[in-house]
């Protein structure tokens, strides 16, 4: 795989002033979606968290909402498991902390392809297994034959070497660390699984998918290494999304390149203009994507229900 080297020196300060700036306005929900995994709280009108939101003809919903119990434990079908995953990183210098999700009949027999699923600022890499029981929820697609036997690999995106949120999530230095996670990612967490799992080991089998702070990830690091990655899933993307335009110079190579470019946010979303842009800009250059707009907020039932619908489309 090819090597990156990302600078390890801090960016200039007013770099870290305009992190912090833009993704302020993800504190509260942030905190809230990991502390309250239901989603359940006050309702939040359209001009309130993130900015006003203003829909567009294309802004509707395409799948419904997945189905009651679906990321429930059922008897009567073969389960995986998920176990923790541990790491040595160059970029922060510590042994770093992962979880894995193995497949039904997990067999170094065969190989597998992987997803690479990213938190949001507020979380870790249990944030997931809180709220969306990925377990259970890969468990039932694979046996009813929705999905296909993948690994998911749930990461810290925060690198730093203690990556804890801590208090204060919004510290310079932790906004910084969700960008330099993308070394860590691409030199060091891919070639630790790839070493210890049955994996293939070629863009076609390899995706990359993050809510929030990680759609944001996944939208800068996934578009940029489409010799890494050829499938890729936002869900709610935060401001720390780069311009499409910087992301997509080459529309018809990322045409080319793209297995399934899967993009999606809730109505009730005040952070819904950042994919609405990238939507904007794919569709002007004719790139294939799917753009999916439910009826939530920033919240765990849009992430939960867009891995669902995610995961079905996956390595076919």
């Amino acid at each position: 795989m090819k090597q990156i080297n990302l600078c390890p020196m801090k960016p200039p300060a007013f770099v870290s002033r305009l992190l912090t700036a833009t993704l302020a306005v993800l504190l509260t929900t942030s905190v809230f979606a990991q502390n309250n995994p239901g989603g359940d709280g006050p309702p939040r009108g359209r001009g309130g968290f993130g900015g006003p939101i203003e829909l567009g003809p294309d802004d509707v919903r395409l799948f419904p909402e997945p189905p009651a119990g679906f990321k429930s434990a059922r008897e009567g079908i073969a389960h995986g498991n998920i176990e923790p995953f541990a790491y040595d990183s160059k970029v922060t210098g510590t042994r770093r902390q992962a979880n894995v999700y193995l497949p039904p009949n997990y067999s170094s027999d065969r190989q597998y392809p992987v997803l690479y699923l990213l938190h949001g600022i507020g979380g870790d890499e249990n944030e997931w297994i809180r709220f969306a029981s990925p377990a259970n929820l890969f468990d039932n697609l694979i046996a009813d034959g929705k999905a296909e036997p993948m690994i998911v690999v749930i990461p810290n995106g925060r690198a730093m070497a203690d990556d804890r949120p801590g208090d204060n999530i919004m510290a310079p230095e932790k906004v910084e660390a969700f960008a330099r996670f993308e070394g860590d990612l691409l030199n060091h967490l891919i070639p630790a699984i790839e070493a210890k799992y049955s994996t293939y080991r070629d863009r076609e089998h390899r995706a990359l998918a993050g809510l929030s702070m990680g759609g944001g990830q996944t939208f800068n690091f996934g578009l940029t290494h489409l010799d890494t990655f050829a499938w890729l899933g936002m869900f709610s993307a935060a401001p720390n999304t780069r311009p499409a335009a910087d992301l997509v110079p080459d529309p018809a190579a990322t045409r080319d390149q793209l297995k399934l470019l899967y993009i999606s946010c809730g109505n009730q979303d005040g952070l819904i203009r950042i994919s609405q842009r990238m939507h904007a800009y794919l569709k002007e250059h004719g790139v294939p994507h799917v753009w999916n707009v439910d009826d939530h907020g920033h919240d765990a039932e849009t992430w939960s229900s867009n891995l669902y619908h995610f995961a079905q489309r996956l390595f076919r």
